[in-house]
């Protein structure tokens, strides 16, 4: 009787310590695959893309941050570029 309550208590702090290991495993998986680019904005996969006249970069239209210049809208990728923006 007791070396089955021993060997029930065995298998339970394996069960428990393997568990601890696969959710470390994971949460580590997790952090590396992990987007820390830009934590404010998820980035935009669908729509129509303008080129922003500061870095270059194309910008969904969705998700660019607006100045509206002599009635033309122009799309910047961030406020950074935006207020290096000048008026040629």
């Amino acid at each position: 009787m007791f070396r089955n309550v021993f060997r029930l208590f065995i298998v339970l702090i394996a069960a428990l310590f393997i568990r601890q290991v696969v959710a470390i495993i994971v949460r580590a998986f997790s952090q590396l695959t992990a987007d820390t680019t830009s934590p404010a904005r998820a980035p935009q996969t669908a729509g129509e893309l303008k080129k922003d006249p500061v870095c270059g970069t194309f910008v969904a239209v969705a998700s660019s941050i607006k100045r509206t210049v002599d009635g033309e809208v122009i799309h910047f990728c961030s406020t950074t570029c935006r207020d290096k923006y000048r008026i040629a």
